[in-house]
Order: C-alpha cells, then sequence, then structure tokens
C-alpha cells in the first residue's frame, strides 16, 4: 500500500448528539469513535496520517496524543471539501492515493479500505467512491447512474428532486482520490447549493467529466453507518458487541446470554473461560484461559489470570489476580488489589491497595486496604484494617501463616508477625510477635438476676 495517505474529516460539531462533549470523542465499546477510525487506518500504514480538527480541536487533540498524527484545524466548517482545502499544506509533499474518511464511521473495515484502494489502482481512477444501499436514506447523498448504470455524480439530499430522493444507493463518504488530480478539482468546487458549503461528493462529478470516475458499492451498510444521534451510537453499540462477542466465541469463550453482555474492544479473554449473563468487561481487562464469570459482574481495567472464578455481583477495578483465586459474590476489589495464586476473597469483602499472598482467605465481611499479607493467612469475619487516621494513609503488614479472629481491628500502622494468633474481637494497635496470641478483650463478667432486675 505504497504512497498511500490518509485523511480523516472530525471537525464537526455533532450537534444532533446534544452533547458538551465533541461527537468523534463519544465511546463505543470503551474507545472514542475516532479511535476505531485511527486503529483501523493505521493497519494501511500510511505515509502520511492526518486528522482535520475543529470543534473543540484541543480537546479532540488531546485525546489522541500520538507522534503520527498530522492535525489540521479548520476554522470554520464550510463543508467537506473545505475541510480537505485546510489539509493542503499536508498533502503537496504526499504523493499517489488519498483516502478520505468521516471521524463517526467507527466500523470501517480493514478489508474495504484495502479493496478500495485496489479497484481505484487497477481501473486507474481519479476519484472512487464507496456506496452501499439505504432502504430509508434520509440524509445521505444520492449516487446518480445514467440509463446504463453509469455513474454520473453525487447528489445531496438537500439539492435532490423528488425523483433522486427515492434513490436507495447513497454515498458513503469514504473516498480515494488521486492526489494528482485533487489539487485542480479543489480549484473548480464551488458552493452553489442548499447548504451553501463546499461538498466533497463534486469531486465526483468533476472526474466523471474526465471519464475516470469510479464507485465501489459495498453489501455491508452497517460497517459503513455515521453516527449522528444517541440512538445510532446505541444500534453501533450493540452492533459491535455482537461482533466481539461473536469473535470470543469463535476462539473457545462461552457466553450463556450475549445479548445481556457488555465488553471494551481491546478487553482479551482466553478459551475455555465462561462468561455468564449481564456481566460488564471493561477497557483493557485481560482474562486468561479456564475462568468463570458469573452473572452480574462488572471488571474494569483488571488482569484476571487462568483458572478464575469470579461470583456474582463483584467489582473489581485495576486488580490483577494471579491464577486459581476465587472471588465473591458480592465482593468488592478496588484498585492496587492483587491477589497471589489460590487466594480467596469471599461474599461483601472490599479491598484496597492490598497484597494477599499464596492461598490466603479472606471469606467473609471484612475491610483490607493498605495491606501487604503473606501466604496462608485466615482472616475471620468482619475483620478491617484501619488504614486511615483522618489526615494520611498507614501500611499493615501481616506476614505468612497469621489467624485473624472475627470481629478484628488493625490499627495502622502495625505488623503482625508470622504464625500470630489474633483472638475474635481484639483491637490490635502494636506489632504482634511472630507466634504470639493477642488478645485485647476485657474479662467477662456476668451479672446475676439480671433478667429479674430488668422486668
Amino acid at each position: 500500500m505504497e504512497h498511500c495517505t490518509v485523511l480523516i474529516l472530525a471537525a464537526g460539531q455533532g450537534t444532533r448528539m446534544r452533547s458538551s462533549l465533541p461527537k468523534v470523542l463519544h465511546p463505543l465499546a470503551g474507545r472514542p469513535l475516532l479511535g476505531h477510525i485511527l486503529t483501523t487506518v493505521r493497519q494501511l500504514h500510511p505515509t502520511r496520517l492526518i486528522v482535520v480538527i475543529g470543534h473543540q480541536a484541543d480537546r479532540v487533540q488531546a485525546a489522541f496524543d500520538d507522534a503520527d498524527i498530522f492535525w489540521v484545524y479548520q476554522a470554520e466548517q464550510l463543508g467537506t471539501a473545505h475541510a480537505v482545502r485546510c489539509a493542503m499544506p499536508e498533502l503537496t509533499d504526499q504523493q499517489g492515493e488519498l483516502l478520505i474518511l468521516s471521524g463517526d464511521t467507527p466500523l470501517i473495515e480493514l478489508q474495504l479500505l484495502q479493496a478500495l484502494l485496489l479497484l481505484h489502482r487497477q481501473e486507474n481512477n481519479g476519484v472512487t467512491v464507496v456506496s452501499m444501499t439505504q432502504e430509508r436514506p434520509t440524509g445521505y447523498g444520492r449516487i446518480v447512474r445514467d440509463g446504463q448504470g453509469q455513474l454520473q455524480r453525487i447528489v445531496e439530499e438537500k439539492d435532490a428532486s423528488c425523483e433522486e430522493r427515492l434513490i436507495t444507493e447513497v454515498n458513503s463518504g469514504v473516498y480515494c482520490v488521486s492526489l494528482r488530480g485533487l489539487f485542480g478539482w479543489l480549484e473548480q468546487i464551488s458552493a452553489e447549493n442548499a447548504q451553501r458549503e463546499y461538498y466533497l461528493p463534486d469531486l465526483l462529478a468533476l472526474a466523471v467529466r474526465e471519464g475516470c470516475a469510479g464507485v465501489l458499492h459495498h453489501a455491508d451498510a452497517l460497517s459503513l453507518a455515521g453516527v449522528n444521534d444517541r440512538q445510532q451510537l446505541s444500534i453501533l453499540e450493540r452492533a459491535l458487541r455482537d461482533k466481539l462477542v461473536a469473535d470470543w466465541q469463535r476462539r473457545g469463550v462461552t457466553f450463556t446470554d450475549p445479548a445481556s453482555c457488555w465488553l471494551a474492544s481491546d478487553v482479551v479473554i482466553g478459551p475455555d473461560s465462561i462468561i455468564e449473563p449481564n456481566v460488564i468487561l471493561g477497557g483493557a481487562t485481560i482474562i486468561g484461559e479456564a475462568c468463570h464469570i458469573g452473572p452480574f459482574c462488572e471488571i474494569q481495567h483488571s488482569q484476571i489470570g487462568d483458572a478464575c472464578h469470579i461470583k456474582g455481583f463483584c467489582h473489581l477495578e485495576e486488580a490483577i489476580l494471579d491464577g486459581k483465586n476465587e472471588v465473591g459474590p458480592y465482593a468488592r476489589l478496588r484498585p492496587g488489589t492483587v491477589l497471589a495464586e489460590g487466594a480467596r476473597v469471599g461474599n461483601f469483602c472490599e479491598l484496597k491497595k492490598a497484597h494477599i499472598g499464596e492461598n490466603s482467605k479472606i471469606n467473609h465481611l471484612a475491610y483490607i486496604g493498605d495491606t501487604t499479607m503473606g501466604r496462608g493467612v485466615n482472616v475471620g469475619a468482619g475483620t478491617i484494617t484501619c488504614n486511615y487516621d483522618g489526615q494520611k494513609k498507614h501500611q499493615t503488614i501481616i506476614e505468612d501463616g497469621v489467624f485473624i479472629g472475627s470481629d478484628s481491628q488493625l490499627v495502622a500502622p502495625v505488623r503482625i508477625g508470622e504464625q500470630a494468633v489474633i483472638g475474635a474481637g481484639t483491637t490490635v494497635t502494636k506489632e504482634v510477635p511472630a507466634g504470639a496470641l493477642a488478645v485485647s478483650r476485657v474479662t467477662q463478667t456476668h451479672i446475676a438476676n439480671w433478667h429479674k432486675r430488668k422486668n
């Protein structure tokens, strides 16, 4: 794909989104719309990658701090051809073909772009456009052909006649243009139309006049669909979800109810894993082989090792599980939590910045924060680490083989020595030596005849 330059148009306001967020930054499967297109076109290894920005340009550029992007600013949005004109300084030293895409078509496929380039070169076209068929083509420019089916022009909907509006073959907004003719054609495009804008589709009419125009019809209209409002965004969200799930199913992952799950585009799942209904798998999450993710779990930015079982209703964020771990149900692992192999966290437990050693167990109703825990530790129900003194967070260190009785409080900073035992109901405020028993309960007393006195 030598001498292929890519130009992405991303300057529009996206007013129909009704949002303070630029349209191209709206997330789809956990990634901005523009991010999907950038990922796809980079696989072409373009000689130059140019993005035209306008509305909230600084915000869009800040979201993609990538060295390979040449940013072009379109101060006034005077149409798509005007956007290409704004990019001229970045195009004058380029050769070959220019691929032009819209920043709001996130599902466009690499294979289509490759086919477009191939057809353009084989037919020696000056301009080749990708068309698609829409049963209800509202909002799209129509592909106008003559009686022999030969391409004539593209007419925008607002400029189309009643007859032309009945045409269902429409312009996708994806073009391949030979740079040798682009500059001259742009000079000939005027704003004599209903919108008073410079239309990029007018390139095609100019190329038709010179006998070097072509069209590639693509059957999958959904992969070329743009996002103009929230409803269209949700349609593509569902479509991409279905595609991602199908891809992982082909790789050996079981989804027991695919339609109820959601996963980000960069999630990785190992074979023989089972994903139960209503699971959310967020950005950059990696799930190993033979894992079982129970229903109604949400896992964000986490790494789950092989053979882990996350039971229902758990929430994991920026957590690392080394493997063969059991979590939940109803457990929350907050950022900085690391479970070594074989460690277990049970129901209604919360962990934060806690490193839990191999085969240690925190099975019931516990809060463990800012803690380093060794191997083979058993934490009783209702245990908490008191890691915050009102001003600073402090560390708790629990060494190998410690047994912590139920309803204990470990007031940080504190260290519990190897093989120590903390009696149930103990408040630990100072270091417990290795092998010692720590008990802070007051002596149990009985008041005789209390029942009679109470009455």
